[in-house]
């Protein structure tokens, strides 16, 4: 009987030529890889390792008529694997399992691979992703294309989701006409941060709430609250102007502006205070926009700093081809299915333990939650 993973890539489409010496299915290979990945392997060698040190385990699903394949067809299948093919079978299933917890918040965020070089503009593999923050899902990933930039690559990856009946959050690099139009027209609302390489809508948002204070904010909705760890209080205010007028023309369906204050207090250093623009089509109260903001960064949390405390991303040198963007996918895929096993230990631990313990990794890879 098949993992009920090899349904997924069923139609991924198989880069290699028909030949005789084509040995290994393509699903064989992308199941193969997908679970060394979960269970603890960071590299081609180690994925070849674990699936042949786990041969007997695979034989209960797949036929393997030439057993596991080599650490180098691995690597040479997954670098001329199309990434965008890969990224969006698995985002499929992704949305297939956060469709009971209600999803509505979807952040879209970039992160670089520092030891994988490429012409990107951060002089190395970047590669910009989608995350359910409520569901802790991966829902896509595009990579960075060679001479290009994070800007260009947003409304790639956007274009591949469905976005009706969800909010999408960006950073500043997301604050384009055309990035939020798309939104808009593919069903979504949008939360999007505003800085100075928008300088005429910054400076338009910032005249609104200057003409707000003039009027002692009357009308305006506003929230705050303060949390406190790791030695530092911070407190967050976020006050919200209706309906605003007087920005430029072409940013389409803006309902409301928001400014968010965080002033920091950390043990034996400076207050430090900070304040930071956003534009949104939602019209919902300020606590509820806080809320959107907030959680963004689950991102950085809940998927960017696993990937590197946990998976070693910004270690990892595959650079051949679609290599090193593909095997970022299967880091991502790991990391939301490990997050979505309730066991005790860190998703460090919980890879070592689908490693060490088979009935485990299914639990994990069918998405059920272990007891």
């Amino acid at each position: 009987m098949p993992l009920a993973l090899t349904t997924v890539f069923a139609d991924v489409p198989d880069p290699r030529i028909e030949t005789a010496n084509k040995l290994h299915k393509l699903t064989d290979i992308l199941v193969i890889a997908t679970c060394a990945v979960i269970a603890g392997a960071d590299g081609w060698e180690e994925i070849a390792e674990y699936g042949q040190s786990k041969e007997d385990f695979f034989r209960r699903f797949q036929a393997l008529p030439h057993g596991v394949p080599s650490h180098d067809t691995f690597e040479r299948v997954f670098a001329k694997l199309d990434p965008d093919a890969f990224a969006d079978r698995f985002g499929r299933w992704m949305s297939e399992l956060c469709d009971s917890t209600g999803l509505t918040h979807i952040a879209v965020d970039g992160k670089s691979a520092r030891a994988s070089a490429q012409d990107t503009f951060t002089g190395c593999l970047h590669l910009v992703s989608a995350w359910a923050t409520e569901s802790r899902l991966i829902l896509g990933q595009r990579s960075v294309p060679e001479g290009g930039h994070e800007i260009t690559t947003v409304p790639d990856l956007l274009g591949a989701l469905d976005l009706n009946g969800a909010v999408v959050t960006l950073d500043a690099a997301g604050c384009q006409k055309a990035t939020i139009e798309q939104i808009r027209k593919q069903g979504g609302e949008y939360v999007v941060c505003v800085k100075g390489n928008q300088k005429g809508l910054r400076d338009a948002v910032a005249d609104v709430f200057d003409r707000a204070g003039d009027d002692e904010f009357a009308g305006c909705d506003m929230a705050g609250e303060v949390g406190a760890g790791h030695g530092r209080a911070e407190e967050r205010y976020v006050t919200v102007v209706h309906d605003p007028e007087g920005l430029p023309d072409g940013w389409s369906g803006v309902s409301a502006v928001a400014l968010v204050c965080r002033e920091r207090r950390v043990k034996g250093q400076k207050n430090e205070g900070t304040g930071h623009y956003y534009i949104t089509s939602l019209k919902v109260g300020a606590g509820q926009l806080a809320g959107y903001i907030r959680n963004h960064w689950g991102i950085e949390n809940g998927l960017h700093r696993v990937l590197d405390v946990a998976f070693r991303e910004d270690d990892s040198r595959a650079r051949t081809g679609h290599a090193a963007a593909n095997l970022g996918m299967l880091r991502r895929v790991a990391v939301s299915l490990l997050k979505r096993a309730k066991t005790k230990g860190s998703i460090k631990t919980r890879r070592m333990k689908a490693g060490w313990d088979d009935n485990y990794l299914l639990q994990v890879i069918q998405g059920i939650t272990a007891q």
